[in-house]
């Protein structure tokens, strides 16, 4: 169907500027490297206890009942945890990052690396757009600084813990979650001084109403991304039974505990401003640590595009530049973009990536899970500690089923956009590579009988 080439991330290649750690960006994470399901599940949770989330919850509060936004974070969070933990086992069993999976689940060599371009520009256009938001935080509560130079400030400081690596956002994410959850804990304990329990679960939606659809539509669409680049993380897991048990407690008490206080509070304060609602139920400190909390989003948006860029150069130019040199880079045009406010021009921009990005989970998942056409050499390369050494370059196959599905979760508004795009890649890929396959075995076959007959 595609060419073959030698995949050429063996250790015949030099590592360019070593610098930071380069977490196996370009290569399996050996069993003796992972950690204990519980220090990745807290990096799980962290993703879900921040900033973002609390927003999230605030904005079901104020357009939806109690019950209501309760069953569109449960169903929102059911839809992420599927997909987390099929491209989760994947990640876990091949050790290996999203974008460099992607080589042997449907893409190829070079259609991995445009995977790793689009999530490299949507995520670090977000860490940007955070980086906004982490640095307007500091600069009503500090001053001292003007915004930009605030942006600069953040921005650098969560592109050093991500140069560092998985490990020091490990203990990043065990300094900021506990500080978010006792500011959690806190704010709805106080705001229970003034109204009951009974009351905020009652209470009608303070805003205009929202849709039970159109409600778990936020809740999945939110982090669709996250699931998507699960293997980033996964690679670092040391059984599939600590993938799932992470995915489901980090996505279950993230979406339920930070989503349903956010829910709580809106009704509350009558309002989804979550600044407004944390300085009035927890005032300045609270604010610090909330904004705070949002390194711990943050350091993926720059984590998962510093490995995609590394898999883009391994395949473009052939050299292994160091994951470390790509996270300075990348985390220095992001802070300066964020500087310049020229990212909040991008936001629609932004979205609409974000729009292509679940239909890479469907093929990748039908393609390791169900036709698994590489998972032989997979196999056989895993027992070495190596990569397989050939690999497709392309497959047309998965290009054309994702732009169709892209597509589709652009314009079809029914139901979850980013659900229905993944779907679609996945059904539609699954039926076209069947149809490929049967034909490339009757040519077989045919070239077969031919031969047959000229003897």
């Amino acid at each position: 169907m595609s060419n073959q080439t030698k995949s050429d991330v063996d250790s015949t290649q030099e590592t360019v500027a070593d610098i930071g750690h380069d977490d196996f960006a370009l290569a399996r994470v050996p069993q003796s490297e992972r950690y204990s399901w519980f220090s990745v599940a807290v990096q799980r949770f962290g993703q879900l206890s921040a900033l973002s989330q609390f927003l999230l919850g605030a904005t079901l509060g104020f357009g939806m009942n109690f019950w209501s936004a309760f069953w569109a974070l449960t169903l929102g969070a059911v839809i992420l945890e599927v997909v987390a933990i099929f491209t989760g086992i994947a990640g876990q069993r091949e050790g290996m990052s999203t974008s460099v999976l992607a080589r042997w689940t449907g893409f190829g060599r070079y259609g991995s690396s445009l995977i790793g371009l689009v999530i490299a520009i949507s995520l670090i256009g977000w860490f940007g757009i955070q980086n906004s938001v982490f640095a307007e935080g500091l600069h009503s509560l500090l001053g001292f600084l003007p915004i930009w130079g605030w942006s600069i400030v953040t921005g650098l400081a969560v592109t050093a813990i991500v140069m560092i690596g998985f490990l020091s956002m490990t203990w990043a994410a065990y300094i900021t979650i506990p500080a978010f959850l006792l500011l959690a804990g806190y704010s709805i304990i106080n705001a229970l001084t003034h109204y009951s329990l009974g009351q905020m679960v009652s209470s009608p939606a303070p805003g205009a109403t929202l849709s039970l659809a159109a409600g778990t539509t936020i809740v999945a669409g939110g982090f669709i991304v996250g699931t998507v680049t699960t293997p980033d993380m996964t690679r670092y897991n040391r059984s599939i039974g600590d993938v799932i048990k992470q995915t489901v407690i980090g996505i279950t008490l993230g979406e339920y505990t930070i989503g349903l206080i956010g829910v709580l509070l809106a009704h509350a304060m009558r309002t989804s401003d979550v600044i407004t609602i944390v300085t009035s139920t927890s005032g300045v400190l609270g604010t610090i640590v909330l904004v705070a909390a949002t390194v711990k989003i943050n350091d993926w948006n720059l984590y998962s595009p510093s490995l995609g860029l590394a898999n883009i150069i391994d395949t473009v130019f052939g050299r292994h530049v160091n994951r470390g040199l790509i996270t300075l880079i990348a985390g220095i045009i992001g802070t300066l973009l964020s500087a310049l406010g020229v990212l909040q021009q991008f936001t629609n921009f932004l979205t609409i990536l974000g729009i292509t990005i679940p239909p890479v989970a469907g093929i990748m998942v039908v393609d390791y899970f169900i036709l698994q056409r590489s998972r032989k050499a997979l196999d056989e390369s895993a027992a070495k500690g190596i990569l397989p050494t050939f690999t497709e370059s392309w497959n047309p196959m998965s290009i054309a089923v994702w732009i169709i599905a892209s597509v589709i979760g652009y314009f079809v508004n029914w139901g979850i956009p980013a659900l229905n795009s993944l779907i679609c890649s996945a059904v539609l890929y699954y039926v076209g590579m069947k149809i490929v396959m049967a034909l490339q075995t009757s040519g077989k076959k045919n070239i077969a009988q031919e031969v047959s007959n000229d003897l």
